[in-house]
């Protein structure tokens, strides 16, 4: 049971036992007449005189006026109030006047025991006890109001002792009962004032999951439009720019050597196909289609050799280390990476060789592509235009979103050297 329900259950515990009290502070009082009277009449010739009767059946009817008075008026009085006192004082004054003319009104009497604090101010209370006390033990003292005899007098005064020390152990225990209702109400109220405060929280965070929502779906479309913006520059715009070039050439040798310029006319045919099938894959997030039926140094040794056909240029593949399964998440990194970085060479570098190294170091992969082109300095790249740029921020992206790096090391006229180094994530199948 968590601390709501806790409080939920003692308030519910109090709610009952106020209803209870307040019942039987209503009923109470006629039902304690009512029997004191029954018993008092049966009695009455034993131990009454006809002046005792004669005042008893005056007073009867006014106790009962008195209660059905305080009956219709006692729930609109505060506590402790001075109309509360009176009804207190009068009704015990009744109780002792009808006590003196037959014990067994003593009966009436008792419920002082039970509503002084109720009725009565705090310094009040112990005074109200002790009068009840008085009259509980004159009734019990064998001879009634007033005691006759030295021994009823005796016995008074052991039984107002007796009842005394019991009202003031009541009232002790009245006082503790009090003081722990007052604790209950406190933490009541403080769990209370807790839940409040834990419902704000709830509303607020789920304000924030809200908002958490909508940051994660557009920080997700944001992604997704990195993923596609780099994967159509890194199929559709190098496929395109490979097929100008090929058309380039066959614009130039197309009257002169037009089986050359037939070759090339079908390698622009075939990248375009490529570029096609690339593209499409990228949309739907699928491997590149070289890692489809190849493994990772597989599809780079292709696309090296590709791309050294198609630009005239001696390119190299080298394998190092103990080939192992790779991810394809890592593999289609490690490939779109080696694309970029060639066709920065073969837009930018004017290198007669390059070579791109793939090496299975344990725990990390690493990809290397060298070229002996024109270089540049690293420091002051040129910015990113509508004609392409460098690329070198794509792969860097790449990278990264696999927990990876990469590093550019170049100097003007002395070539350039591209290293990516990404976790070996094995793959499982």
């Amino acid at each position: 049971m968590n601390a709501w329900d806790t409080a939920t259950a003692h308030r519910s515990s109090t709610v009952n036992a106020e209803h209870g009290w307040e019942r039987f502070f209503r009923y109470g009082p006629y039902g304690f007449l009512g029997l004191s009277t029954f018993v008092s009449a049966v009695s009455a010739p034993l131990i009454m005189d006809r002046a005792d009767v004669y005042t008893a059946v005056v007073l009867v009817p006014v106790a009962l006026a008195l209660q059905l008075w305080w009956g219709r008026v006692g729930s609109t009085v505060v506590p402790k109030s001075r109309a509360a006192q009176c009804y207190f004082v009068v009704r015990t004054l009744l109780a002792f006047a009808l006590t003196w003319c037959n014990s067994f009104f003593s009966v009436y009497a008792i419920l002082g025991y039970f509503d002084t604090g109720r009725l009565l101010p705090a310094r009040a209370v112990r005074p109200g006890l002790l009068t009840t006390a008085v009259i509980m033990a004159g009734a019990q003292c064998g001879s009634g109001l007033p005691p006759v005899s030295l021994m009823n007098w005796v016995a008074f005064a052991a039984l107002l002792g007796l009842h005394g020390t019991l009202t003031m152990v009541f009232a002790r225990i009245g006082d503790r009962e009090a003081d722990h209702a007052r604790t209950q109400v406190d933490t009541i109220t403080e769990l209370e004032s807790a839940n409040a405060r834990l419902e704000q929280a709830l509303a607020e965070n789920a304000g924030l999951h809200a908002q958490l929502l909508v940051q994660a779906r557009e920080a997700g479309v944001a992604d997704e439009r990195r993923r596609l913006a780099a994967e159509i520059h890194d199929t559709l715009a190098q496929g395109l720019t490979g097929i100008i070039a090929q058309l380039q050439v066959v614009t130039s040798v197309g009257d002169t050597r037009p089986e050359l310029a037939r070759e090339h006319l079908d390698r622009a045919a075939a990248l375009a196909r490529h570029s096609l099938g690339e593209a499409r894959r990228s949309v739907h997030d699928l491997v590149p289609a070289a890692l489809e039926h190849d493994d990772l140094p597989g599809a780079l040794k292709r696309t090296v050799t590709d791309w050294g056909e198609r630009n005239g240029v001696r390119a190299g593949f080298t394998v190092t280390g103990t080939v192992e399964p790779v991810h394809d998440e890592i593999a289609a990194t490690l490939l779109r990476i080696a694309e970029e970085a060639l066709a920065n060479v073969g837009r930018h570098a004017g290198a007669s060789r390059a070579g791109v190294t793939l090496s299975f170091m344990g725990v990390e992969l690493t990809l290397d592509v060298r070229d002996d082109g024109r270089g540049f300095d690293p420091a002051v790249l040129p910015p990113r235009s509508g004609a392409g740029g460098f690329g070198l921020g794509g792969m860097r992206a790449r990278a990264e979103r696999i927990a990876g790096t990469v590093e550019v090391e170049s100097e003007p006229g002395g070539g350039t050297a591209v290293c990516a180094r990404v976790p070996l994530v094995r793959n499982s199948r």
